[in-house]
């Protein structure tokens, strides 16, 4: 990696209180040519399950190399780990509580570490509250800066880490079932259910007993109406033409869904 490189932050802190603007202030200190890019500060409170999937999401399109530094952190200040993973397109620095484990469900592991080499976090007394500041972000700049990942912490097994229980689809003949598993900002119901899972063709999609229009675009249909259609994300999603899904459908994480394929 180069001295430069790059480094993708993804938080629940919001926007409001400049808790994800100090975590740059930290990683200009130690790395000030590094490239920053915020994935999101608007990951729902404590929300594992959207951190995953936002960071599972995106990380094919950064660079090899690229340092992730996710914090959604409900245990922090307690004995849970702050690790350090080398998976084969970069690294991942945060807790050890699931959320890395998206990505690591798609390309596994190959080194961790547990942060405990204090040189290289903010200060060896770090918040109860706030280890973003004090120990991932420092160390995802170290990282970024070409410290290799041995220096930073004990060796620990890549199946010690934290994952959580991944939901997939059921396929039964013609008939899929999945569920939604994430609400994006517009209000678009997001399915564990792969396009290529359906890719023989879709009879009906049915959603609370509701069934919904199959299409390409969320224009096919009239202004509030519901549509399935294949999201960018590569899976099958529920919107409202011009409306919020979650709202009119009254729709959470969790709700199943099934596909009739043809």
């Amino acid at each position: 990696m180069t001295e430069q490189g790059l480094i993708v932050l993804m938080t629940d802190f919001g926007l409001r209180d400049g808790y994800g603007a100090i975590l740059k202030g930290v990683i200009a200190g130690i790395n000030p040519h590094v490239q920053v890019i915020d994935l999101t500060h608007d990951i729902p409170p404590q929300d594992l399950w959207a951190g995953s999937f936002c960071l599972m999401n995106a990380y094919p399109y950064f660079p090899l190399g690229t340092v992730y530094i996710a914090v959604v952190d409900p245990g922090v200040g307690t004995q849970r780990r702050g690790v350090a993973v080398k998976f084969r397109e970069g690294y991942l620095v945060g807790p050890d509580n699931g959320l890395l484990s998206g990505i690591l469900s798609l390309s596994p592991p190959l080194d961790a570490v547990n942060l405990t080499n204090t040189s290289y976090w903010r200060t060896i007394t770090p918040s109860a509250t706030f280890q973003g500041r004090d120990i991932f972000a420092p160390v995802g700049a170290h990282l970024a800066n070409g410290v290799p990942l041995a220096l930073l912490g004990d060796a620990i097994e890549t199946s010690s880490l934290t994952t959580l229980p991944m939901a997939f689809c059921q396929v039964n003949g013609t008939e899929v079932n999945g569920m939604i598993q994430y609400i994006d900002g517009f209000g678009n119901l997001i399915s564990n259910i792969p396009a290529l899972v359906i890719a023989q063709g879709v009879k009906s999609v049915v959603l609370k007993d509701k069934k919904i229009i199959f299409a390409q675009t969320y224009s096919d249909v009239t202004k509030g109406e519901a549509v399935a259609l294949i999201g960018s994300h590569g899976m099958l999603e529920i919107a409202i033409s011009g409306g919020n899904a979650q709202e009119t459908l009254s729709v959470g994480l969790g709700t199943p869904l099934f596909v009739k394929m043809e």
